[in-house]
């Protein structure tokens, strides 16, 4: 399992942790709701986030996305 502290999102600085919590707090579901949302902006800039990851190391949102809806996190 990845650190909660990996930025996912790095040009808006959020964690797993933090993207996480969003998607609780909020009931997020699918990965349109996420990037859709206006209070909480991510995957809106070099979008790296929402395919390969930041790093090409495949941790990015839908990874985070389906963690939650698993329980992992």
């Amino acid at each position: 399992m990845p650190d909660l502290d990996t930025e996912i999102c790095v040009c808006n600085s959020l964690t797993i942790k933090e993207i996480a919590v969003y998607i609780k707090d909020n009931n997020i579901s699918t990965l349109t709701q996420l990037l859709e949302n206006s209070e909480y902006p991510m995957g809106d800039k070099c979008t790296s986030c929402v395919d390969e990851g930041y790093n090409n190391d495949g941790f990015n949102l839908p990874m985070v996305l389906s963690m939650v809806k698993q329980g992992r996190i």
